[in-house]
């Protein structure tokens, strides 16, 4: 793993939560982005080198509005950016850690993203991210 991609915060309402962090971080948030596929709108700020994903659930039975109604408000995920996701997927798998995905997936902020259940971290949900290229198939 290269570096920590961001830090994913599940909030109940977006906007809200995007008043707040610009306050706190002293910057707007650079992009505003849907994900249909896992019912949850995001929302993406920069902080020197690192970024910070607000998630706010679509719908009632997305993993975020689950999360919140289980645990409420607060770090949902912490993210790693990899070279080669597929690699490192497998190199996981090897080492004993449960994986969500069986395959990458095209997520937010054009990554291709993967999750290692927490049940196999120490309670914490991560994700795999790769940056997308045109020549990717999935």
């Amino acid at each position: 793993m290269n570096k920590i991609e961001h830090l994913g915060i599940a909030v109940q309402n977006l906007e809200a939560s995007n008043l707040l962090f610009e306050k706190l971080l002293g910057s707007a948030h650079y992009k505003i982005e849907e994900v249909a596929s896992e019912g949850v709108r995001t929302s993406f700020f920069k902080t020197g080198p690192n970024k910070i994903e607000l998630l706010e659930a679509t719908s009632e039975d997305s993993a975020i509005a689950k999360f919140i109604a289980k645990k409420g408000e607060g770090v949902h995920h912490v993210a790693f950016a990899v070279t080669d996701i597929v690699a490192e997927m497998a190199r996981l798998k090897k080492e004993g850690f449960t994986l969500i995905n069986e395959a990458p997936k095209l997520g937010a902020d054009n990554k291709l993203v993967a999750f290692v259940h927490p049940k196999s971290a120490n309670g914490i949900l991560i994700e795999l991210c790769q940056e997308a290229s045109s020549e990717s198939s999935i």
